[in-house]
């Protein structure tokens, strides 16, 4: 059996025929095998027709393939159409759901995917019959129907469909920094704005002495020997101011958070209550 279309007609017909006659069984699956090996030369043609759209062909056989495998378990040769009217639809269909929803490096919705080709073809559209100016969101959206916000979200969907690597060099340039190198990271003293912030008002209540212990301790790094030393006081007393003032701090924050939150579950009371309508 040959899978070209002028030779192919009768002797698909009667394959075809046959195995939808044919039990479940070994003779069968032979069958079934012969036809879907007749005919992969047409979905590999088919295949060919989606490449250099970033997908290797290989890969594009394999998902054809698949499209025909589909095209040959449920075509019913009893409606007396042509077999290749019904698998090229069935094969292109299964390529293209290949690329919509395999191929992306984000994740899009289908809504947006439609929105990215129909202002894709527009801008060709106006590109190659504009005046060579930049092709506005206004007039695609005017050439498309849809809303300038739509087309903005197409827009957008264009640059989702392959990701850049981190290690790629910026400007191209060897040897330079890899993108990766130029994305900023988590900054830890973020972190600190807050406590910072909250000690703040404590501190300043303290009084001059506890707050030159602190300061050099805890801001300067010195050790507690070399504070007693310079304060003329003993380690003993050095520790025990540290130890009092931190607890002084820490509970002027304690009782500051503490207020803040009965203000807001008053103010949060305090609203009125809408009586629900009968």
């Amino acid at each position: 059996m040959c899978a070209d279309d002028r030779r192919a007609g009768p002797a698909a017909a009667a394959a075809f025929r046959r195995l939808a006659e044919l039990p479940a069984g070994p003779e069968r699956d032979r069958l079934r095998d012969d036809v879907i090996l007749a005919w992969l030369p047409m979905a590999h043609r088919l295949a060919g027709r989606f490449r250099d759209r970033g997908e290797s062909l290989d890969d594009l056989r394999q998902v054809a393939a698949v499209g025909l495998v589909n095209a040959v378990d449920r075509y019913d040769a009893a409606l007396g159409n042509a077999f290749a009217s019904y698998a090229v639809p069935t094969i292109v269909g299964e390529i293209k759901r290949h690329f919509r929803d395999r191929t992306w490096s984000v994740h899009v919705p289908r809504r947006v995917q439609d929105l990215r080709n129909a202002v894709r073809a527009a801008h060709a559209e106006l590109a190659a019959g504009g005046d060579g100016s930049r092709v506005t969101d206004r007039q695609i959206a005017a050439h498309t129907g849809l809303s300038e916000d739509e087309v903005r979200q197409g827009s957008e969907a264009l640059h989702s469909y392959s990701a850049l690597s981190t290690d790629v060099e910026i400007g191209g340039a060897d040897g330079g920094p890899s993108l990766g190198e130029r994305l900023g990271g988590i900054d830890a003293a973020f972190d600190l704005v807050v406590d910072r912030e909250s000690v703040r008002p404590g501190l300043r209540r303290l009084p001059e002495r506890e707050r030159r212990v602190l300061y050099l301790r805890f801001f300067v790094g010195i050790t507690q020997s070399a504070i007693a030393a310079e304060l003329g006081i003993s380690q003993m007393h050095v520790s025990r101011l540290i130890s009092a003032s931190c607890r002084s701090v820490r509970e002027g924050v304690l009782r500051e958070r503490g207020t803040a939150g009965r203000t807001a579950g008053v103010t949060q009371a305090s609203r009125p209550r809408r009586t629900p309508a009968r």
